[in-house]
């Protein structure tokens, strides 16, 4: 059986740079920092200063209040930005069937602010008499489960749960999904809200974050001076769509995904395999899939996240992958303006992937000042730059040695 094609026809999003897509992107483009200290909690007894928080965030305009209340805020920012990607493709859901359109929604931590709450006010009030809506607000697959209800869609419906490689699984997840005939339409992506004092003290107690109080010197891949990651928080959505069913109904498309690869490294609990092994093969994978060669891609969007293994194992991949195309390549990491957004950050930077390609545009590593040799690529050093560029790929990694790659094509329809 034929391969069916894949495309994009909606994206909606709420990150450090923006609310919505086309916030964040002019933002991105602009080489603008969405990192500040942080303002959602009194951080002074902690070592972490710094994150990249979504700011003025009113979920109102989507959410009346009683909704609202009884979302943990991972879920506000699915919900919004499932608003944006549905409104933006078009879809008129009562001339489609609903059970041939689905959601895919991960998140790598869920309701944390809610469980750190729930956890206070049952010490204090006892346990029995929590909020009847916490285990909703909690669990990670409710982004996904409440965008289904809100657009009242009946396909498969489920959470990928892949740390920081899940927000990729989630896209390329629903890309097979449509391309092996289960469905005509997948509304997938991520969700992330972490920056809490548990979920800070957590990745700080384990060395992940960077203490930096420089935010031009915080999130600062490929860097040699790179010192951890900043954590972001946020969304992305996309609404991927089979292509003759988008055709059909004259949908704008902004972009096509071909190609998709998952590997583990099976090595650490945390830390990446040093040689980039696995996340070399996932690359491979993805690029078998596509149908191209590696000689043919033109831009990176690296998972690149300013901790010293990441950024160095990653260049080895890139390195074993491409070869002497790897010096041809432009590979920049997003994270050095939006932090880390976990389970949030594959599908911003799908969202990314997809708009340099329609724009021509390559967005920049800012910050960037003190070249590592273990980093020898061309990162598109504090400056984007216009490009013709017809492939992309995006990687993605995450705690467990979940590897994750997608393709896209420019699309020229």
């Amino acid at each position: 059986m034929e391969k069916r094609r894949v495309v994009v026809t909606g994206m909606g999003a709420v990150t450090p740079l923006g609310l919505t897509v086309s916030e964040t992107w002019e933002a991105a483009k602009a080489g603008q920092c969405g990192i500040a200290p942080i303002t959602h909690y009194d951080c002074s007894e902690q070592k972490v200063k710094l994150a990249a928080e979504v700011k003025n965030f009113n979920p109102s305009a989507v959410l009346d209040k009683k909704e609202a209340r009884r979302m943990d805020r991972f879920t506000q920012f699915a919900v919004v930005a499932a608003a944006e990607a549905m409104e933006q493709s078009g879809l008129n859901l009562e001339q489609e069937n609903t059970a041939r359109i689905g959601v895919c929604v991960s998140s790598g931590i869920g309701g944390i602010e809610t469980i750190q709450s729930t956890c206070v006010s049952g010490v204090s009030r006892g346990f029995d008499k929590v909020s009847p809506f916490f285990i909703p607000m909690a669990i990670t697959n409710l982004a996904a489960g409440h965008i289904a209800i809100r657009f009242g869609l009946h396909g498969m419906c489920i959470c990928p749960v892949a740390a920081c490689a899940g927000g990729s699984n989630a896209v390329g997840d629903a890309f097979r999904h449509i391309r092996d005939g289960y469905a005509e339409v997948m509304v997938a992506g991520g969700a992330e809200a972490s920056i809490t004092p548990l979920a800070m003290g957590g990745f700080t107690s384990m060395s992940a974050l960077t203490t930096a109080d420089d935010p031009t010197r915080a999130s600062i891949p490929f860097d040699a001076e790179r010192s951890g990651f900043v954590m972001g928080e946020g969304a992305a959505i996309l609404v991927l769509e089979e292509l003759e069913h988008a055709k059909a109904r004259n949908a704008q498309i902004f972009g096509e995904v071909i190609g998709y690869g998952s590997t583990c490294d099976a090595y650490h609990i945390t830390a990446p395999d040093p040689n980039g092994v696995w996340s070399a093969a996932c690359m491979e994978q993805a690029l078998a899939d596509a149908g191209i060669t590696p000689e043919q891609v033109d831009y990176i969007n690296a998972h690149g996240t300013s901790t010293p293994l990441n950024d160095s194992g990653e260049t080895a991949a890139i390195h074993k992958v491409f070869g002497e195309h790897a010096k041809n390549l432009m590979v920049s990491s997003t994270k050095s303006m939006t932090g880390h957004l976990l389970g949030a950050s594959g599908a911003v930077e799908a969202v990314f992937s997809v708009l340099a390609l329609k724009d021509g545009f390559v967005p920049a590593t800012i910050h960037y000042q003190v070249p590592d040799p273990a980093c020898d690529l061309d990162i598109v050093p504090n400056e984007g730059r216009q490009a013709d560029i017809h492939y992309a790929i995006s990687d993605s990694l995450g705690f467990g040695g979940h590897n994750t790659c997608l393709v896209f094509q420019k699309w020229e329809g």
